[in-house]
């Protein structure tokens, strides 16, 4: 719960301009919930959905920025990345899109149509056949998975490596597994699990579009040298036939929420610092 706030924000642009504008933002007094046992959904600390009471809906019509917003976050485990407003730090090219799809909760909803655990199509029966609806929610510390493709996943990794025992006292995630050898560090399993792939078709008829996830994003090594999986059940969270790509996939690469163009992009990136490209390829 919470109302709605009116003050003035004072702004610097990338070209070292000042600009106040009149902004209204949310301000809650009622948060309820915990990571991975929430009643009620939580909110973020920045309005940055597709809303047009959110802060680049906002910005763009007051003719600041584009409707476009962007965040990058590093693999490096001591944190570190950054988020941009505007079309400014958007790449020319490089990038692999889709659409974003209308949806009443705001989100940014878009299609995959077909889900892949290394080269093994995890299925999942409906009336839209394979395809499977899929969030981008950087707010979510985790990835979910609907519930069919979650099973079928576990199913994969325990045929692959029968020896690897679910290990119920490991309370770091829901699945965290005992190898028959002694791990200390994610580079001693890495190369034993496969990236699972989101393939949203194909650009032009040709170019596939791939959302990929690698096992450096989705594992942990618990204290207890476990090796705990940053997959999680949807239907725990009431997402029982959604995918929810979440903070842990979201790493290593720049991703850009395109309000304007209805679409969503991403591209594999250190996230260091933004830079802006004032050219194009040569074989453009």
């Amino acid at each position: 719960m919470g109302v709605l706030a009116r003050d003035d924000m004072h702004i610097i642009t990338t070209n070292g301009g000042r600009e106040k504008l009149d902004f209204v933002f949310g301000c809650a007094y009622d948060q309820q919930g915990q990571l991975l046992a929430s009643p009620a959904k939580t909110d973020g600390i920045l309005g940055l959905s597709s809303a047009g009471i959110s802060l680049p809906s906002q910005l763009a019509n007051q003719g600041i920025i584009s409707n476009v917003f962007g965040h990058c976050i590093t693999r490096d485990p001591n944190g570190g990345g950054y988020m941009f407003l505007g079309d400014d730090y958007v790449p020319r090219w490089g990038m692999t899109s889709t659409p974003i799809r209308s949806a009443p909760d705001n989100l940014f909803h878009t299609e995959a149509q077909k889900v892949y655990y290394g080269d093994q199509q995890l299925s999942m029966r409906g009336a839209s056949g394979n395809s499977v609806q899929v969030i981008f929610d950087s707010g979510s510390s985790y990835t979910y998975l609907p519930d069919e493709i979650y099973k079928n996943l576990i199913a994969a990794i325990k045929y692959a490596y029968p020896n690897f025992v679910q290990d119920s006292s490991d309370r770091t995630l829901p699945l965290c597994l005992a190898t028959d050898f002694p791990v200390r560090y994610l580079e001693d399993v890495k190369q034993l699990f496969k990236p699972l792939n989101l393939h949203f078709g194909k650009r032009w008829f040709v170019m596939p579009r791939t959302f990929t996830i690698l096992p450096d994003d989705y594992l942990i090594i618990s204290d207890k040298g476990n090796v705990c999986l940053g997959f999680l059940n949807g239907k725990d969270i009431d997402h029982g036939s959604t995918v929810i790509v979440g903070d842990n996939a979201l790493r290593g690469k720049l991703v850009v929420y395109d309000n304007q163009q209805r679409q969503i992009g991403w591209t594999n990136s250190d996230c260091t610092k933004p830079q802006t490209q004032k050219g194009f390829p040569f074989f453009l």
